[in-house]
């Protein structure tokens, strides 16, 4: 029987399942119900990579003590996301040494190229290069120990879902580091609650916070694991 032969009654009863009345909601509801908004992100920067390089960053950014928070050591597996430059690639891969790998991933072809030449002129021969998009990192799966953001949380449109996704490519016991500063999302830097709370909504736990990256302009280093 379709649904026109129905008797009035029951044609009622019908539209009224349909619509889930009978749970409390209805049609109209759900049609007008608004996507939720997304937050302001800034675009990803695409000009002179040279300007990541600069004499004295290690010591601003206490990068050491950034890799070391981070369990980055001989033999580790570890993704730079948003590579740029390869600034922070490049000591990862010294740090890991021969048997450790780095993956520096970004979606802007050019910093991809820049970073094969540069880790070929520095025979660096334990990084390799993938070049990602705005949702996915295309990281192997279970690949990777530790996992840096520097400076590029702000400009992932979709975070929440990206994060997800980044998860399926961790090791056990894996850290994820984000540095950046406080901003209003438009202006290359983003609240540090919120980055908290999106990575909570994305499944991680937050490890641990510090502030020691100040000194180069970066508000708050926060390490994050997956329970």
């Amino acid at each position: 029987m379709n649904r026109s032969s129905l008797p009035f009654p029951a044609l009622i009863l019908s539209v009224a399942f349909a619509c889930g009345l009978f749970v409390g909601s209805s049609c109209a509801a759900r049609s007008q119900t608004p996507p939720a908004p997304q937050r302001a992100t800034s675009t990803p920067y695409s000009g002179d990579l040279s300007i990541f390089e600069y004499p004295d960053r290690d010591k601003k950014l206490q990068i050491d003590r950034v890799m070391n928070l981070l369990g980055i050591r001989a033999g580790k597996t570890v993704a730079d996301i948003g590579a740029g430059s390869g600034w922070f690639t490049v000591r990862a891969a010294r740090r890991v040494g021969p048997t450790g790998t780095i993956f520096a991933e970004d979606i802007n072809p050019d910093a991809i190229r820049y970073i094969d030449e540069r880790a070929k002129r520095e025979r660096l021969k334990n990084v390799q290069t993938l070049l990602g998009t705005p949702d996915q990192t295309r990281l192997p799966a279970g690949s990777v120990d530790a996992v840096l953001l520097l400076k590029v949380y702000h400009e992932i449109a979709r975070p929440v879902p990206f994060m997800r996704e980044l998860r399926r490519s961790l090791r056990p016991a894996a850290r994820v580091g984000i540095i950046d500063r406080n901003g209003n999302g438009e202006d290359h830097g983003l609240d540090r609650a919120i980055v908290e709370r999106e990575m909570a909504e994305a499944g991680y736990k937050l490890a641990s916070r510090y502030d020691f990256t100040k000194a180069d302009g970066q508000d708050y280093f926060l390490i994050f694991t997956v329970p």
